[in-house]
């Protein structure tokens, strides 16, 4: 009765997110709102990419790296029903079947407009959840990494196979509201370090026993944004015989995951910020460390806060300079259970300051330094010590050069 009345509560909130308030940045978003790509048959190409430059001081090391590049194709078939696509390469190749680098797809569904202020998505894309799932062009955040948090907690780009329903009322402008049924996670791949995210399915033959539904609020207000998501989800799809045998509940939302975060972003005057805060609660931990051995926490949380300001807002022109400074508060060890072990180097904080100068809209040039501090790496977790190991610091210091796009 627990797990139902979560999911009622869950749904309940869902409605009560969808007209065109974001920016349109690229021929996607066109496509999506319906604004430039209009007809029938009509095709759209677009896309992303970033490349960066690491400097580590501890280390004394550097590396170069084609992050991603990004290419988009999408169809209008007709003034209702319009296909997305995007195929990711990160790390520039894969050779020899060895992964050098991820060949992978990032999303690839159908859209069914119904309404003006009602459509669905089907097939295999990003939930509503957090600032970065669904909007992650590298032109539109601060510094050459993503938020960790949202790398981390969130576990951006967060993509399943499902369905959802967005919608946007017609009494209260600027209230969205959304709702999608997607596969749940693989308890298996949960991790202290990772989180959740080794759990995704991602669309590769995704144990799809489990179910997870994922509900968001969004609402604009003048200068503010403001967003609530919830997900709730099974995480084993093992047949009921394997999922006895290792102690676990198999059922469409059992050994269950619960995410929740809130966000709010606000733009005027050349200022931006954005804020979130998230937990991620797995009722079942110590089950799934007994089964998998994979030390995987019972609670994590975290939170970050990022400003900016347009040095040339005043100026008539579409060119910005971005200085920048984030702070990022990442706590993997929020509750461990009684089988777990805690390792405090996943309780960090981080601070990126630096700048982003867009000579276009869809171009920057990106520079920032990175500060990390977090507790002592637990060494009884290494289980093969090797005399070469790098040491785990504690205070780490980076810089950051790249360069982004899209189009």
């Amino acid at each position: 009765m627990k797990n139902q009345s979560k999911l009622l509560l869950l749904v309940s909130l869902s409605f009560g997110i969808q007209k065109v308030h974001s920016q349109v940045l690229t021929h996607e978003d066109s496509l999506s709102a319906g604004l430039q790509i209009r007809g029938n048959k009509a095709t759209a190409i677009s896309g992303y990419g970033e490349v960066f430059y690491n400097h580590s001081f501890n280390s004394k090391t550097a590396k170069a790296s084609l992050r991603r590049n990004v290419l988009f194709i999408g169809h209008r078939f007709n003034e209702k029903l319009s296909f997305f696509s995007e195929m990711e390469i990160e790390n520039a190749r894969i050779e020899g079947g060895e992964p050098g680098g991820e060949l992978s797809l990032e999303q690839c569904f159908l859209k069914f407009d119904i309404n003006r202020n009602l459509y669905i998505n089907a097939g295999f894309f990003t939930p509503r959840i957090g600032i970065m799932n669904e909007n992650h062009l590298p032109t539109t955040f601060n510094g050459n990494e993503r938020p960790l948090l949202e790398q981390h907690l969130i576990t951006a780009t967060w993509r399943e196979v499902g369905v959802a329903l967005y919608g946007s009322s017609r009494n209260l402008p600027g209230f969205n509201y959304s709702i999608a049924l997607m596969n749940g996670l693989n308890s298996e791949g949960f991790s202290l370090e990772e989180g959740i995210r080794g759990g995704r399915g991602e669309g590769v033959n995704a144990q799809a026993r489990q179910k997870a539904i994922t509900a968001a609020l969004l609402y604009y207000h003048g200068p503010f944004r403001f967003q609530l998501s919830s997900y709730y989800g099974g995480s084993v799809g093992l047949d009921n015989i394997n999922s006895d045998f290792l102690g676990l509940n198999s059922g469409a939302f059992g050994t269950p995951v619960m995410l929740n975060e809130f966000n709010v972003q606000f733009r005027k005057r050349g200022w931006t910020m954005k804020a979130i805060a998230t937990q991620t609660n797995i009722r079942d931990a110590a089950a799934i460390n007994t089964a998998y051995a994979n030390n995987t926490p019972e609670k994590m949380r975290g939170a970050y806060i990022d400003i900016a300001k347009n040095l040339w807002f005043k100026r008539n022109t579409t060119k910005q300079l971005l200085p920048f400074v984030r702070y990022e508060w990442i706590d993997m060890n929020a509750k461990v259970p009684v089988n777990g072990i805690t390792n405090k180097y996943f309780t960090q904080h981080h601070l990126f300051a630096g700048f982003m100068w867009m000579p276009h809209p869809g171009v920057g040039v990106k520079m920032d330094y990175h500060y990390a501090e977090s507790g002592a790496y637990n060494t009884s977790l290494i289980i093969n010590p090797t005399p070469y190991a790098r040491p785990w610091y504690t205070n780490r210091h980076e810089m950051n050069l790249g360069i982004c796009y899209s189009f």
